[in-house]
């Protein structure tokens, strides 16, 4: 094995022993996080989904699963990613500060009942933060993914709120692992709502 190989190798061991140490701490709070998704779709409620960087990208491909679908044909269900609208994003963060990005949306689309799906690695990203006051303003529940300590976002959460936390201090490992969620719950809801037959 060449001194590369070695590294290369070493990425696919550290991020194998991350997700094992998460299903470890958060299978639990994952099936809630999933039951939560599923039942609030049923019922007819929306998803908003938003995070910075790579996690704005996680967002996106959240909510394209959930329109478009994951592994099976089933009806659309209803999920927006707050990353997207590059007009929205700046003007809001010109005239308010980009703290307010996703608040401001938050505020303007969600509705009592609707999720909000927040993405930070750190837990504490301040625009993310923001968006988490925005929804519990209107009545939202929040599903935090998070990484490290779980940061300020964990802390915010009460309720029917579920964090889900990547057991690594690592990011590309909490990223790793935060696609992982994403893949789950999306599993969950076509399984919950749509199971093979039913679609």
């Amino acid at each position: 094995m060449t001194d590369l190989q070695a590294r290369l190798r070493s990425h696919f061991v550290a991020s194998l022993a991350a997700k094992q140490a998460t299903l470890d701490s958060a299978l639990p709070a994952l099936e809630r996080a999933a039951r939560l998704l599923a039942a609030r779709l049923d019922a007819g409620h929306k998803v908003l989904a938003c995070g910075n960087g790579g996690s704005a990208a996680d967002a996106q491909h959240f909510a394209a699963e959930l329109v478009g679908r994951y592994e099976r044909e089933r009806p659309e269900l209803a999920a927006i990613a707050l990353t997207t609208d590059s007009s929205q994003l700046t003007a809001i963060a010109n005239d308010y500060g980009y703290e307010q990005v996703f608040a401001k949306a938050v505020r303007g689309l969600g509705r009592t009942g609707d999720l909000l799906l927040a993405i930070s690695t750190s837990g504490n990203s301040a625009s993310v933060v923001k968006a988490i006051e925005a929804a519990q303003s209107k009545g939202m529940t929040v599903i935090a993914l998070t990484g490290k300590d779980g940061g300020t976002m964990a802390r915010m959460l009460s309720g029917e709120d579920v964090e889900l936390r990547a057991a690594s201090e690592v990011t590309a490992r909490v990223q790793e692992v935060h696609l992982l969620f994403l893949h789950c719950l999306c599993d969950a809801v076509d399984e919950l709502l749509y199971p093979l037959g039913r679609a």
